[in-house]
């Protein structure tokens, strides 16, 4: 399992993240920024906070 740090002061909403990530995890709110939805189904693949334009996810895996 892993840990999903967004930061929602940098988080400009673009949903790449949205788009990258191969399990669903991540949505935007209603607000425009990424949030993690099912944080439990993440796979510590990083897809998202790879190709964050603005930096404003980390993944970290949880042991």
């Amino acid at each position: 399992m892993a840990k999903i740090d967004i930061n929602s002061r940098w988080c400009k909403g673009c949903g790449i993240c949205v788009a990258f990530c191969p399990q669903k995890v991540l949505e935007l709110s209603l607000l425009g920024k990424a949030v993690a939805v099912s944080p439990k189904r993440c796979i510590n693949c990083k897809m998202c906070s790879e190709h964050c334009p603005d930096y404003a996810i980390e993944v970290f895996k949880e042991e």
